[in-house]
């Protein structure tokens, strides 16, 4: 069969990846279109990971979202990456090109911006400092939005303190590193506060952060989308925070991706949000 005849397929490893809406919003798409393909979800463990990876192009994959945990170890696997995914040091997007070669890309932080900006319209992110819970890749992404788009100060908190220390590292005198402990106490004047680990996602940790010191004029995200609206984000709302959910840069980090894999450019509107919250 010639790469003309065959089906394109695309999917999403991670785990775990029950919970992955990624699926149904590219399902949707290839039916709105009319476009010929299939994206399917795969629970892939670390140890498995590259044989995965080195082996979807030959069943006819056009390439994968990548999720928790795998964002920062696919890198490693690719041919060409992106600056942004070089200066992020994680990919969510893989194209496996018809040359052989791996291409690694990460729309994370596209997707964070235009989520808050349609969904917080009077947000401004150079008012004054964010506050960034946690430092694996999707922090990377975010860390790195937000020095794009002006955000004076980041301050940063990760249970693991030297992640937040690497990050520190990498993106220089912008990033201030929280003690976990303290990690409340940075919320302090914080215009923009986004929680990028997985507490508070389904199977995971609750999420136990203070909120005593948000300021109820702050723009709080959480990334989590499974729940859709998270404990921290029903805390927030209760003191007056604006409060933007994490199904939004699913929506909008997704479009891309799916341009690259199937050729048409897809548009995020209000039909598609209500269908993925069906």
């Amino acid at each position: 069969m010639t790469d003309e005849n065959r089906i394109p397929l695309a999917g999403v490893i991670g785990s775990p990846i029950s919970h992955s809406r990624s699926p149904r919003l590219h399902a949707h798409w290839l039916r709105k279109y009319g476009l010929p393909g299939y994206y399917v979800p795969m629970d892939v463990s670390q140890s498995d990971l590259e044989t995965s990876i080195r082996t979807l192009p030959k069943l006819g994959f056009v390439g994968v979202n990548v999720t928790i945990p795998h964002k920062e170890s696919v890198l490693v696997m690719a041919d060409l990456v992106t600056d942004r995914a070089a200066l992020i040091g994680a990919a969510n997007t893989l194209i496996f090109r018809k040359d052989g070669k791996i291409h690694a890309d990460n729309t994370d932080g596209y997707g964070f911006v235009q989520n808050l900006r349609q969904n917080a319209p009077n947000w401004q992110p150079k008012s004054g400092p964010a506050a960034v819970i946690g430092g694996g890749g999707a922090a990377r992404a975010i860390v790195a939005s937000l020095i794009e788009i002006g955000v004076p100060e980041i301050r940063l908190s990760n249970r693991t303190r030297t992640r937040a220390d690497a990050l520190r590292t990498e993106f220089g005198a912008k990033v201030t590193v929280y003690e976990w402990v303290q990690a409340g106490n940075m919320l302090e004047g914080a215009k923009t506060v986004v929680n990028t680990s997985s507490l508070g996602m389904v199977g995971k940790p609750e999420f136990r952060v203070p909120l005593d010191a948000l300021s109820p004029n702050a723009v709080v995200n959480d990334l989590v989308y499974t729940p859709l609206d998270t404990a921290f984000l029903q805390r927030a709302r209760a003191m007056g925070c604006t409060t933007v959910d994490g199904l939004g840069m699913l929506l909008h980090q997704a479009a891309p991706a799916f341009e690259r894999w199937f050729g048409q450019r897809p548009e995020v509107d209000d039909q598609l949000r209500q269908l993925m919250l069906r």
